[in-house]
């Protein structure tokens, strides 16, 4: 039997420890959403936190795998938050036996779909990252986020407010939040950096200031008020 001389068995044993720390590498982060005042009507609102690797941090693509829907029913979008990759087509079925109109004015993606009649589907492409507010210009209570990322690191609130995300590498990550209700620029400003070590990361309460809307209100695809005294026609 053919003996490894010292220094040889010395290399493969470096390389195992080696190996058995990058099967170590990943952990995961948690989190809490805290308010100083109540949410009103008491209900937690959605809300959404991901990781975006920065520095040296390898990048974890976010590819899209699946066809993603957004279904009207009911005057009601479903599911109320979808989320997706940067580059993925969502469609818009209209289930409802009457016509819808859906829209979007805000930063994830600006679009108007116009009047589709029942049985009838229209597409959309989230080419870039950002949130997606979506209404109908006919039915004001009708409402619902897209949120577009380019991480696959993401988790959403469970019903008590907490996040989880898993299989997480160590390294930097810049850190964002979306609160439903929740101003932009408010948003903006609980973003920061991050560090992972190998035992994992309780970021603990991430305290949203102010009062957060539930049902926060929303113009027309004009920017005009609904008429909610009128029947619709449609």
């Amino acid at each position: 039997m053919r003996l490894l001389p010292i220094a040889a068995l010395a290399i493969l044993s470096l390389s195992g420890a080696a190996s058995s720390s990058q099967m170590s590498t990943s952990s995961e982060v948690r989190a809490k959403l805290a308010y100083p005042k109540p949410p009103q009507h008491n209900r937690t609102p959605a809300a959404v936190l991901w990781l975006k690797p920065i520095l040296q941090t390898p990048s974890t693509p976010f590819v899209s795998s699946k066809a993603y829907t957004l279904l009207q029913k009911n005057r009601t979008f479903k599911p109320h938050v979808l989320i997706v990759p940067v580059g993925a087509v969502v469609q818009f079925p209209n289930a409802d036996p009457f016509f819808h109109n859906v829209f979007s004015l805000f930063d994830g993606k600006r679009f108007d779909l116009g009047l589709y009649e029942a049985g009838s589907t229209k597409s959309v492409t989230f080419s870039r990252e950002g949130v997606s507010y979506i209404f109908c210009n006919i039915h004001p209570e009708m409402s619902a986020a897209i949120l577009a990322l380019s991480t696959r690191l993401y988790a959403a609130a469970d019903a008590k407010g907490n996040f989880q995300i898993t299989d997480v590498a160590t390294g930097d990550y810049e850190m964002h939040l979306w609160v439903e209700g929740v101003q932009q620029s408010t948003l903006n400003g609980l973003t920061r950096r991050v560090h992972l070590n190998t035992g994992g990361l309780n970021l603990g309460k991430l305290e949203v200031p102010g009062v957060v809307s539930t049902t926060p209100s929303h113009t027309n695809m004009y920017g005009k008020p609904y008429d909610r005294q009128a029947t619709p026609t449609y």
